[in-house]
C-alpha cells in the first residue's frame, strides 16, 4: 500500500516534530531536580496525541517508531527499549481511547491515562532490564508525574489540534 505524498509529508514532519521535541526535553530536564529518576513530561507524546486524533493507527506507530529510533541512536539499547517500551504500550491505549471511547474521555483524559500506561510499561521493562521488581513507592511517583505530565500534554494537544485540523481538512478535500 502506497501512501499519497501529502500523508507521507504529514507524517514525516509530524516524525521530525516528535524527534525535536524529544531532544529539547532531554536537554532540559537534566536541570530539573524534582523529577522521579528517568520521568520526562513527554512533550514528544503532544505529537503522537495530536497524529492519532488526526491520522492512520499505522501513522501513529510510525512516529513512535522513529521517536523511539532516535533514542536507541541518541542514548542506546537501555532507554531504546524503555522507549519502546513505553510508547507501544501507551500508543495502542491512546488509539484504543480515541476510537472507543472518545466521547467519554477529554483528550487531556486520554492524555492522562495514556502517559500514565506509558510509566507503568516502562516501570516493567525497568523491572525486566534489571531482574527485580523495583520498589513500589517508585511505581506510585510515576503514576503521580504521569497524571501530571498527562494534564500537561493533553492540554498542549487540545490548543493545537484545533489549528491543525484547520490545516489539514484543505490536504483532505485535495485527496479525495
Amino acid at each position: 500500500m502506497q501512501l499519497p505524498i501529502k500523508k507521507m509529508t504529514f507524517y514525516s514532519i509530524m516524525g521530525a516534530l516528535a524527534i525535536a521535541l524529544s531532544a529539547a526535553e532531554y536537554l532540559i530536564i537534566p536541570e530539573i531536580g524534582l523529577l522521579p529518576p528517568g520521568a520526562k513530561p513527554g512533550l514528544a507524546n503532544i505529537v503522537v496525541l495530536v497524529a492519532a486524533c488526526t491520522g492512520s493507527i499505522a501513522g501513529t506507530f510510525y512516529i513512535i517508531l522513529l521517536k523511539s529510533l532516535f533514542v536507541l541512536i541518541t542514548r542506546g539499547g537501555s532507554a531504546f527499549f524503555m522507549s519502546i517500551s513505553g510508547g507501544l504500550v501507551s500508543g495502542i491505549c491512546m488509539v484504543m481511547l480515541i476510537r472507543n471511547a472518545g466521547k467519554l474521555f477529554s483528550l487531556i483524559g486520554i492524555s492522562v491515562i495514556s502517559a500514565v500506561v506509558h510509566n507503568m510499561a516502562q516501570f516493567i521493562a525497568a523491572s525486566v532490564q534489571t531482574g527485580m521488581l523495583l520498589p513500589v513507592f517508585y511505581l506510585a511517583m510515576l503514576i503521580v508525574f504521569g497524571i501530571i505530565s498527562g494534564v500537561l500534554t493533553g492540554v498542549l494537544a487540545e490548543t493545537v489540534l484545533p489549528r491543525l485540523i484547520k490545516v489539514l481538512k484543505p490536504l483532505q478535500m485535495a485527496e479525495t
